[in-house]
Parts: C-alpha cells; structure tokens; sequence
C-alpha cells in the first residue's frame, strides 16, 4: 500500500434515492488512502486517490444538494456535447467551494469500495516525509511486490514513472503509486545510502491486515490499527479482551487515515462501557454514534497520534480523551471530521460533497481544528507513550 490508506470514513445510516443512485453516509478521509495535504505524515496505496489539497472553505450542508444538482447538470450538458462529464463535474464542484467535495470515475469509486473491505490494487508499501522533507518508505507489505524486489523501510523514494516526487504531497505520491488495475507496471527510483537505483514492480491486487497486536517488553500489549476497514473494530475489541490480565494497552493510531466509522465506533465499544462516542449533523439534523456496553474499562489506555492520524481515527481518539479513557501522546491529528454523501452522475462517475460534521463527546469540532494530544511529542513518540502507560494505574 503506498502509504496507510487513505480511506473513506463510512457510517451506515439512512439512504435515499437521488437520480436512480443509492446515497450512503460517507465520513470521506482525505487520502484515498493516502491523506491530504503535505501535512499529513502517511500514506498508503489502499483506499481511493484523495482529494487535492485544498484551501477553500468547506460548503455548507444546505449548499451540498446544489452543488449535486450543479454537477449532474454539468456532467449531462458535457455529455450531451460529447465532452467528458467527470471533467464538468469536476469544474462544478471545485467552483463549489466544498473543500472535501471530489468526482470519482466509476473504476475509482468501485477501487475505493474494495478497499473497505481491505484490498487494494498497489505495491505494497507506505510512504511519510522525513524530517529532511524527503519521501522515504515507512514500511513494506511482507509479500508485495515492493518487498519482492528488495524495497526495504527507510530507502528514500525519489521518483515514479520519472517523475520527481520531491516537494509532491504524500497524498498525490499515493496516487501515482497506486493503480486501478493489477499488473500495470510502475517504475520507482530509490536511493538507499549512498546507493541510488530504478526498479519496475507490477502492481498487484493486496490485502492487508490492518491491526497488528504486539506483546511489549513490559507487559502492555501494542494494537497498531492502519485503518478502519471491515472487521478492524471487532479486531481491536478482542484484543483487548484478550490482552492478559492487569496489562495496560497502547492504542497505536499513527498513519490512521480513517475507514469505516461504524469500526470506530466498535473499537472504542472495547474501552469503554457504552456510552457517547460523537455527535454528527446532516443537514441540520443532530445524530450521536454510541458505544456498546461491556467494554473492558480496567486497562490503562494510551493513544498515540501523529499528523497522519484522520477522520474516524480522530473520532476515536477524541472520544477516548473526552471521556478520560486515554492519555493521547504524540503529535496533533490532521483535522478532518466533515461528512460527506456521495451521488452518481449521469456518466456513472460519483461526486462526494460535505453535507456536515461530527464532533467529539464534549462538543469539539474535529474538522480544521484536528486533536491535540495530552502529551505533545516530537521524536521517540511511542518510548515516551509506553514510559507515560507505566506510569498509569488502573483506572478508577
């Protein structure tokens, strides 16, 4: 995956019928897998191509249905002229203003689909930006094609396809790394030391696991969650319940770029005992997310966050420090907490616009604002989030 997806944030919730397209509540994550904007520290190739950086300000939840008419409208008028709809459509909603509203062809909304089901099609790695401002591999699927051909963690990526990926967003570096079909061939120039090299890998269709639970040395168990794709909520969920008695749990939320809201919801239903998770609006129309009851509320718990930790990552995280359930370490979350409908346009292809915004259990708003950590730390995050879970009893 290049980079740790960039995925969509999902909430099942109502649907309605809008030109003959079934409209589901989408939290969309910026990246597409792959985050938004230089800012963000991760990316990966699962998920669907972010939307470009952006610095409008976000349309507002009344604005979202004009701005679907507006595109539709579009996209038919393109068509009718033989021009390309996706492209009107495009126009019509960057004209919106909506900073999260995008316009996927069908291949990259169905692309995006599967990757909630934690597939993707890429060569299996993920990418950051390092303190030098180089792109730098961050870590590689165990049987890609990147670790076939030899890419190891830390080698710096400096092009793909010829093109210099120096001062490029993560965001877009994902995008040119991934790919809508498997065994499309992707040219990638490393340099490792002083060694500098082009390797061609061939894109393959993935899966990935998206949490990984680790033993520490001191006895807290580590859950490294990439993303909230199906079945990663009750994953987290039972691994809690699983950690041995008495052992204090290290939430790893690093690279997050969201996922399934639902999933969110689940995980946090293993910390808490029920209870309020957010709050989110639809066209002025108020709606919580709760937690289920029976969460293991024993534990010590620390989250640890960076800039690349988004969306329903950041709905966790803000719900587990509201309610005192987490001490968060690390550095402050990326700001992406709006909500987006997704419509099918007459050409087939799918616009995403915001139609409002969720916010924590105390009422902040998540959206441009993102989380700040208890415990802000630059270097060596995770020695100073264990050192911080050592030092937690159990909770009272």
């Amino acid at each position: 995956m290049s980079g740790p997806a960039r995925f969509c944030d999902r909430l099942s919730g109502p649907r309605r019928i809008r030109r003959g397209a079934t409209l589901t509540l989408v939290f969309a994550s910026v990246l597409a897998t792959g985050a938004a904007t230089g800012s963000w520290s991760e990316g990966a190739e699962q998920g669907r191509k972010s939307p470009s950086p952006a610095t409008r300000s976000v349309a507002s939840s009344g604005e979202a249905g004009d701005t679907a008419d507006e595109a539709a409208d579009a996209a038919a008028e393109a068509m009718a002229d033989g021009k390309s709809g996706k492209k009107a459509a495009e126009d019509a909603v960057s004209r919106s203003g909506d900073r999260w509203g995008s316009v996927y062809s069908p291949g990259e909304f169905q692309e995006f689909e599967q990757a909630l089901d934690g597939a993707y099609t890429g060569v299996g790695l993920w990418a950051r930006r390092a303190a030098d401002g180089r792109i730098e591999v961050s870590r590689v699927q165990r049987g890609g094609p990147a670790d076939q051909a030899g890419v190891r963690e830390g080698d710096a990526l400096t092009s793909i396809d010829g093109r210099r990926v120096a001062g490029l967003p993560v965001t877009e570096v994902v995008s040119l790394l991934r790919g809508d079909r498997a065994g499309t061939p992707v040219m990638l120039g490393l340099e490792r030391g002083t060694r500098a090299w082009s390797e061609t890998l061939r894109r393959a269709r993935l899966s990935t696991d998206p949490v990984t639970v680790t033993r520490l040395a001191g006895g807290a168990v580590l859950i490294k969650v990439d993303a909230f794709t199906k079945g990663s909520g009750e994953r987290v969920r039972s691994a809690v319940r699983e950690a041995p008695a008495g052992a204090g749990i290290l939430l790893d939320l690093r690279g997050n770029s969201g996922g399934l809201v639902s999933e969110a919801v689940t995980a946090a239903s293993g910390l808490v005992d029920g209870g309020l998770v957010a709050t989110y609006d639809v066209r002025g129309r108020q709606k919580a997310l709760h937690a289920e009851q029976g969460g293991d509320t024993s534990r010590p718990v620390v989250a640890l966050v960076d800039g690349g930790t988004m969306s329903a990552a950041e709905l966790l995280t803000g719900a587990l420090q509201d309610r005192g359930r987490a001490v968060v370490v690390g550095s402050k979350t990326f700001g992406k907490g709006s909500v987006q409908m997704p419509s099918r346009l007459p050409d087939g292809s799918v616009a995403e616009l915001t139609v409002g915004h969720y916010r924590t259990p105390s009422g902040r708003a998540v959206d441009g604002q993102g989380i700040t950590p208890d415990l802000e730390v630059d270097g060596g995050a995770e020695i100073r989030a264990e050192t911080v879970l050592t030092g937690l009893g159990p909770p009272s």
